[in-house]
Parts: structure tokens; sequence; C-alpha cells
């Protein structure tokens, strides 16, 4: 088609959410959003494209330099002009203009010493030369310029959407994450950037972000490698207070470097990386591959009491319990494995933790088979040989923990085998528990809720509103502005991330708006109530009581990335019988209200509108022709005044902008002022609108 190969067609390769947003704000005031908006599209955008792990830029509400002519119908039709004739004159005296060469090849011998570019005033640059535009020359040397007829200014191309920041004008640049990248490295690569940026910002200018879910990920992995170390140290506390011996500790505790070394391995060979599925899978492997471990340390030991050397001990232990050692790490694995083969996004949750764990167990058995007994029968000494300086030490420090808990456990032990003695007398009974156990827990299975997700504090949550339809955007900008007051004074949020005009459920509507809440960072949200679920709740409630005129519901966000821009379900209905817009948007309406209605489901909603207000013109194409009016005349003029008309283009700081033309904002207020509109016949003559097309609300 024309517009493609005039426009072009990008691919691009980038994630479906937002890693961060990056705001340039004017602390001072001194900046507009205009000029902010711009740098971002000038300075910024193309160096952040080019960071490492970065898919996509995209400057929300971006208000990109436009040559804009605000033209005044009234003198337009004094003057006996309509809106074809600015557009054709700037046409004609905004051209890109190849005058060509004085004495350029091939010239005859001799005829010339010189060669010159011939230049002359082609594309215009700014707003004087733009105004200064012939549009009509009179009889009696009288001229009509742009500046005559309209306003010129160097404004935006767009106003479709507002970006704020705190419930001030703000610049958002939204940074989206390439995928297969770490979100990590790109978080930082960009904030490196943007500091390396900031060296050359101009006086007013500063850059802010608040809104980075990568945070949340930063936090969960601290976590985790928190968790990971604290296993480490209960594992060596408990293995210590059991064998009581540092000798026989410290073989299960090579275990675990080992094997979590041959596990990051193998995650490299695999394509893994370190996140929290993986380091979850981890913290629950430390366990399993000190178990082994455990298990022939305690083998050699028995022998060892028993009278044989520790070498022997080894020989004979393994020859026990070499069998059960492989078959438990087969069973494990033949748990895990195949948990790696489930197809689609569940697999894919849990493929990295399942084979974290298979790899470690298999290496962990390895070691147990291998290196353990080999360092048992050296590290360990015969029965009776005396203790060494350490040991002494050691028992010395925690001899009355070790006695205490030594006559526990025997304690403990005996009464479990007494327990067992009388229960198995009974076993018939213990049958019958048994199978009454695995009722209940296939009973727990149908009563338990299931979910593909638990919804989780991930540090922000997303606010959606909704005007009645029609409504305009300052309307929606008011709504944004009564939001952003109720987050602020909200405990636990930190700022509100604004975009009215926007809608999270696709394409850009006047009367819609989404609110971005990022919370404060954990360490200083402790208590519950500045928790996701109890600030959700009194933002719910406050925008329900405080904003009658709009729909306003806050979400959670998606419990991981790439699956949304909210938490929760979406689901599509299909007209596949032809029914038509209106029976659609009623059966949508109709499925809406029923999910309100079930148990379990809250904050259901559609934006789809199929009756939204408009106003109909009816052109009277009989009157119109009966008149001499080309229709092409009355919808250019319609376009031209209404909805503005891409002219041709300028160029400016090295990039090329468009020139657009369109009626000043006072007269397009209203249906009266669409009859108003006038065009040219062919005679010449200038004709309203409203001869020969009448306006009304449908």
């Amino acid at each position: 088609p024309p517009d493609v190969q005039r426009i072009g067609v990008t691919t691009k390769k980038q994630s479906p959410d937002i890693t961060m947003v990056v705001h340039l704000v004017s602390p001072d005031g001194s900046l507009d959003s205009l000029f902010t908006s711009n740098y971002a599209l000038l300075q910024i955008r193309d160096e952040l494209a080019r960071v490492d792990g970065v898919g996509d830029i995209n400057v929300f509400g971006a208000r990109e330099y436009s040559m804009r002519l605000w033209l005044d119908p009234h003198q337009l039709s004094a003057r006996g002009l309509t809106a074809q004739d600015v557009v054709t004159a700037i046409q004609e005296q905004n051209v890109q203009v190849a005058a060509g060469i004085i004495g350029a090849p091939p010239v005859p011998k001799g005829a010339t010493a010189f060669q010159y570019t011939v230049s002359t005033q082609g594309r215009l640059t700014d707003e004087k030369q733009f105004g200064d535009i012939i549009v009509k020359t009179g009889a009696n040397g009288q001229v009509t310029r742009v500046r005559d007829i309209a306003r010129v200014e160097l404004a935006a191309r767009d106003y479709t959407v507002n970006s704020g920041l705190g419930g001030k004008p703000a610049t958002a640049i939204a940074v989206y994450q390439l995928p297969g990248s770490n979100a990590l490295a790109t978080s930082d690569a960009v904030r490196k950037k943007m500091a390396e940026l900031k060296q050359r910002f101009p006086a007013g200018l500063d850059y802010t972000i608040v809104y980075d879910p990568t945070v949340s990920v930063r936090e969960s992995i601290h976590e985790v490698q928190k968790t990971l170390f604290e296993a480490i140290a209960l594992v060596v506390l408990v293995v210590l207070i059991f064998l009581q011996t540092w000798r026989a500790a410290i073989i299960p505790l090579i275990a675990i470097p080992v094997s979590l070394i041959g596990t990051f391995a193998a995650m490299k060979g695999f394509g893994f990386s370190i996140n929290n599925l993986s380091l979850f899978g981890i913290v629950l492997a430390i366990g399993i591959v000190v178990d082994d471990a455990i298990v022939v340390v305690e083998a050699i030991e028995h022998h060892i009491e028993s009278g044989l050397s520790p070498r022997d001990a080894a020989r004979k232990a393994m020859s026990e319990v070499g069998g059960a050692l492989v078959a438990i790490a087969l069973v494990l694995c033949s748990v895990f494995i195949p948990t790696a083969f489930i197809a689609g996004i569940t697999g894919t949750f849990f493929r990295q933790f399942a084979l974290t764990i298979a790899v470690s167990t298999a290496i962990s058995a390895l070691n147990s088979l291998t290196l353990s007994p080999a360092l048992a029968a050296l590290l360990l000494k015969p029965r009776g040989a005396e203790k060494d300086s350490f040991q002494r030490i050691l028992d010395g420090l925690l001899g009355w923990l070790f006695k205490g808990f030594n006559k526990t456990f025997s304690w403990a032990s005996n009464a479990y085998g007494n327990s067992v003695a009388r229960l198995v007398r009974l076993a018939v009974i213990i049958l019958f528990i048994y199978l009454g156990l695995l009722g209940l827990t296939g009973f727990g299975f149908k009563v338990v809720p299931g979910g593909f997700l638990p919804t989780q504090d991930r540090g922000y949550a997303v606010v959606f509103a909704q005007l009645p339809d029609a409504s305009s955007l300052d309307r929606t900008q008011a709504v944004v502005d009564k939001i952003s007051k109720i987050a602020h004074e909200t405990p636990g949020i930190l700022n509100t991330v604004e975009f009215a005009g926007f809608n999270l459920f696709g394409g850009n509507q006047p009367n819609t708006a989404a609110v971005f809440l990022p919370f404060k960072e954990f360490s200083e949200r402790k208590t519950r109530d500045q928790g996701m679920p109890a600030i959700l709740a009194k933002i719910n409630a406050r925008v329900r009581a405080e904003i009658p005129e709009a729909l306003v519901i806050t979400f959670p966000p998606p419990p991981v990335a790439g699956i949304g821009n909210a938490g929760g379900y979406k689901l599509f209905i299909q007209d596949r019988g032809n029914a038509g817009l209106e029976e659609l948007q009623t059966q949508a309406f109709a499925m809406m209200v029923k999910a309100n209605e079930t148990p379990g489901l809250a904050n259901n909603l559609t934006t789809f509108r199929a009756n939204v207000p408009q106003l109909w013109l009816d052109v009277d194409r009989v009157k119109a022709k009966s008149m001499n009016v080309p229709l092409s005349n009355i919808f250019g003029t319609l376009q031209t005044y209404l909805g503005s008309t891409y002219v041709n283009d300028l160029t400016l700081f090295g990039r090329t902008y468009r020139v657009t033309a369109q009626a000043d904002s006072q007269f397009r207020l209203s249906a009266d002022d669409i009859r108003l509109l006038k065009t040219r016949n062919n005679s010449g003559g200038i004709v309203p609108l409203g001869s020969v097309a009448t306006v009304k609300e449908v």
C-alpha cells in the first residue's frame, strides 16, 4: 500500500512488559513538556536503545515536534480562501530543492575555470518562514500570508496522551527488555547510561527512576541468597550435633560445595541463569546433597565402632549402602526430570527448578560413592584413638550440648521403638488409618483452591480508570490528579506514574487512564498495613467513595514479568455468528455481570463499547452536486479543520518533522462549529458545510 511504502515497516523484538521507566523532569519548572519530550527523543532514546539487553524504547505521550498551522476559518472565509488553499500553498513553497551546479561536466574544454553549487531557499525551518508563505495575491498588490489566517508555532504533533509523575507533567521513557536478556543487567546498564547522559543535560533538566520492577527481583534474589547461607549454616549445625566430631562432620559438609559447583557448571551448560527458580532449587538441594554423605559417614562410623579400621570400615560400608545410594538418586531424578518436559509456560517455570535439583542429586550420589568414603578412610580415626587438640576444644565448648542431645535423642529413640512395637501389633487398624489419610489427601486436592501462580508483592500496583464514553482528555486528567492525590496520602506508596488517555488493554482512548503505583522498598514496609493487599484495599475504598464520576480499579501486578500488564485473567468473546457489535457488547456485559457474581472473582470489567456517542455528519449528496460542490472538497475540509492534515515536512536538528494544518482549538469545540466551516465549489464560490450537510448525535 502507498502508506506502507511512504512510512515503511519496522520490526522489533522486545518483551511485552515494561522493564523500567525513566522520567525526565524540570525541578525548577523552567522547561516545559514539549522540550523534555523532544530532548528524550533526540538525545536519549537512541542512546538507551543501544544499551545491551534493551529491546525497544517508547516515549509515552511523546510531544514530538511538528510545525503546527492553527487555522482561523473565519479569516479564511473572509478572504475567500479554504483550508485546501493553505495546504496547496505550503506544498508549493515548502519543498526540497536541488538547484544544480554551474560549470558541472560535461562542458566545452576551457569554457570555465570554476564549478559552483547553486543554493536557494527550499524547505523552510522556522515559524517566521512558514508565516511568510504567500497564500493569495490580489489585483491591487494585496498579499495574504499564512500568518494572516493562521497561528504558526513549533508545537507537538500529538496530544492524545498526557504523561505525569507525582501529579506533575513529566516525560516517561519506557524501557522494554530484549527477550532472553537479563533484566537486572539491563536495569543496571540503563542506570549507568543515564548517569553518563546526565553530565550533558541542560540547566533545569533532571531525571528520576521510580518505576523499576527489577527492584523486587533483586529483593527476592537477596532473600533466596540469604536463605541459602542460612540453610548451609543449619546443615553445619545439625551435622555437628549429630556426629559430634569435626572429622566426621567435615565429610558431608565438603559435599555441599562439590555438588553446588557441579550444579552451577551444569546450569551453564543448560543455558540457565541464577534466578529465583534455580536458587530455590539449590536451597532445597542442599539438604539432599548432605543426606547421602551423612548416610555414608554413619555407616562407616558404625563399622569403626565394631573394631574395623577406617579403610576396611569404608569398604564394608560401601558394599552395604552403595546400592541404596544409587537407588535414592535414581528415584529423586525420576521424580524431577519428567517435570522438565511439561509443555507450555508451566513447563518453563518448573524446568530450571527441576533440573537444578536433579543435577545436584546426581552429583551428590557420585560424590557419596567416591569422595565421601575416601575422605572417611583418611580422616576418621580407629576406635579408641586419642582425640586431637581440635576435637578436645570442640568437646570443651559443646560437650554440654552433646551430652544433653544424646540423652534426649536416646529417650526419643526408645520411645519411638516402643511405639513402633505396639503399632505393629495393630497392623489392620494402621492400614485403615493409612487409607483414610490417602482419602483426606484426595479431598484436600478438591477443596483447597488452585491457581496458576499466587499473587505476590512485586513492589508496585496498577490503577485503571475509565470515564463515561466520549469524555474528554481534560476530564480524564482531572480524575488522574485525584488518583495521584489519594495515592500520595496512602502509606507505603513511593510515587505515581500517570498516563491520561492510555488504555492498559490496548489502544489510546481519551476517557481511559493508567496510573502505576511504585511502592516504597520492602525494608520500609515491614508492617502488614503497608503490604500490597492492604494498599490495594485502601486505594479501592477511597476511589470508589471519592471518584464517582469514573470507574477506577486497582490491580495487583502480574505474578511474573512478561504475562500481561496486571494480575488476573483476560477472556475474549468472539462473534462467530455475525450478530453485530451491539449484540457482542450485550453478551460481554452479561458475562462481566455474571463473573462479578461468582465467588472468587472481583473487579471484572471490559473496555469494549459499541455505542460510544458520536456526531454523524449526514451529507446531502444531491444538494452538494446541485451546488457544484465536490464531495472531496467537503471531506478534505473536515479532515483539515477537525482531524488535521499532514502537509509535508521540515528539517530540524538533523531530523525530519511534519508540517500539520488544523483549525485552532476555539473553532472545533461544538457541533455548530462544523456547520460554519466552509469549502469551495467548482465555480469558485464559498459554500458553508451547513448548507449541504446536517449534524446529529448518534
